[in-house]
């Protein structure tokens, strides 16, 4: 018996090891006390919970570092205890850190309370890292359903913008829909296999009678992670939603709830459904297609910067998706990879676009970056970096994930959705191109505006923008982790 960890007998692989689960009790802990504070602390000296936040997610990671003991199913068997779910965790951990670095300055320039903000953060964070985890349906529904409800009430977090009361319905309304299908694919799935723990429906699967619950149940996930991953044709919420909501959630979106839904779908298809791959790959493959073309040919149309990266989100949804459609280990590997790198390029992306926003995000025009490289060179040239990145330009993390991407596509000789994907790619070379050419070509805007960058956004600008050259120049110690997690 492990430390921290209690068995029953009578019961079968009944482990109630807590320290498997310690980063998100310690995550719930911070989140409590961070909401007791708020209430008794005034609003204008609530900065010190954004760094309460990030001590609280710098203690998770230590916690998930150092209690890693990779075993059996633990907790009734419904959480796994391996190195995808490690992997997951600790992405998950540094993408929720960076927004909160990014959030605190911009919470007490916008006047908006630091504790709920903070506490819906980590609360988000643990129900993304379930997902990850778990080996049950119905814990992965759980983890879902604490992740959608945190960020239901962040995207209506400026309460007195109606842009953002408007996507936080839209999204609450579509995101309700989308949960309802998913729960019915999980009935399905469960009437077909007799059981809702991984092992048991993979084993299950094999030999099912009911094939026809089966590819219903399976269409059905399809639909509720689809949602959540803004793949085509159920990305219609994203641009509305990142728009209106305020630019920490909106790269909280963009990055974060993505990668939970699509490391969640991968364990789900790759451990539970590889039975059914023939059936999974072709659907998901027509959605890559639409995901990776409607994404950057809508992208091309736009003049506001969020719904610009909206759409830029939703084509990397279909470069992450080609990882998927792979069905071999050198596909997920590469879409470990490619999560990392997208989420270095993207969240350094928004910090600069929140900076450049101003207050109240007046500022998120594409006209409103003209000139930015004459008034700003170090916002300017950082703001370069990254969308290059996201264009797949070498030497950067963003061209590095593409290819691993497609070289784990050409394995599984699925050679005409490389073609799709490498066209898709050069139209978006077009739109971030724009951008550059607006910040570096054109005169600066009037208005004289000058933006101060707070230590923490600089702090997370610097870290983004390190990790992206970093990842583009030498990405051998980052893939090695990307494989070992791979290979559950």
């Amino acid at each position: 018996m492990r430390l921290g960890s209690r068995k029953y007998s009578g019961s079968n692989n009944v482990d109630i090891n807590y320290f498997s689960v310690l980063p998100e009790i310690v995550l719930s802990i911070v989140g409590m006390i961070i909401m007791f504070v708020a209430a008794v602390v005034p609003a204008p000296n609530q900065r010190s919970l954004g760094y309460l936040a990030i001590l609280g997610i710098l203690l998770a990671t230590a916690c998930a570092v150092l209690f890693y003991e990779p075993g059996s199913p633990t907790f009734f068997g419904m959480v796994y205890q391996d190195s995808f779910g490690l992997f997951c965790r600790l992405l998950f951990l540094f993408s929720s850190g960076s927004v909160a670095l990014v959030s605190i300055d911009y919470l007490e320039r916008d006047h908006l309370p630091h504790g709920e903000f903070f506490a819906l953060l980590l609360f988000a964070t643990v129900g993304m890292s379930l997902m990850a985890l778990s080996s049950d349906l119905i814990l992965t529904f759980l983890g879902l359903e604490i992740l959608s409800i945190a960020t239901y009430i962040l995207a209506g977090f400026r309460r007195d913008d109606v842009k953002s009361g408007e996507s936080a319905l839209k999204y609450f309304l579509l995101g309700s829909l989308s949960t309802a299908f998913l729960l019915y694919g999980i009935a399905f799935i469960y009437g077909a296999t007799g059981s809702l723990k991984y092992p048991a429906m993979a084993h299950a699967v094999e030999g099912a009678d009911r094939f026809v619950a089966l590819l219903l149940g399976l269409g059905l996930l399809v639909v509720g992670f689809g949602f959540k991953a803004a793949l085509v044709p159920f990305h219609i919420w994203t641009p509305d939603v990142y728009e209106g909501a305020p630019i920490p959630v909106t790269a909280h979106l963009a990055v974060s709830s993505k990668a939970a839904a699509f490391l969640a779908f991968v364990r789900i298809l790759h451990q539970v459904l590889p039975g059914l791959g023939d059936h999974w790959q072709t659907v998901l493959w027509v959605s890559a297609f639409l995901t990776m073309l409607i994404g950057n040919i809508v992208a091309l149309s736009q003049t506001n910067i969020k719904r610009m990266l909206a759409y830029s989100s939703i084509a990397h949804a279909g470069y992450l998706l080609v990882g998927i459609v792979a069905r071999n280990e050198t596909g997920v590997e590469a879409l470990l990879f490619y999560l990392g790198s997208y989420a270095l390029m993207t969240l350094g992306a928004f910090a600069v676009v929140q900076l450049i926003g101003g207050a109240g995000e007046r500022r998120v025009g594409l006209d409103d970056f003209r000139g930015v490289g004459q008034t700003h060179p170090f916002l300017a040239a950082c703001l370069t970096i990254f969308l290059l990145s996201l264009a797949g330009i070498p030497a950067t993390a963003g061209f590095m994930g593409k290819l691993f991407l497609f070289s784990a596509a050409i394995q599984a000789h699925l050679y005409w959705l490389v073609v799709i994907a490498l066209l898709a790619s050069a139209i978006g070379l077009y739109y971030y191109l724009r951008i550059i050419v607006l910040m570096y070509m054109r005169e600066p805007n009037a208005d004289g505006s000058v933006v101060q960058i707070p230590v923490p956004v600089g702090i997370a600008i610097v870290i983004m923008l390190v990790g992206t050259l970093g990842l583009g120049l030498y990405p051998g110690p980052f893939l090695q982790l990307a494989s070992e997690a791979a290979s559950f």
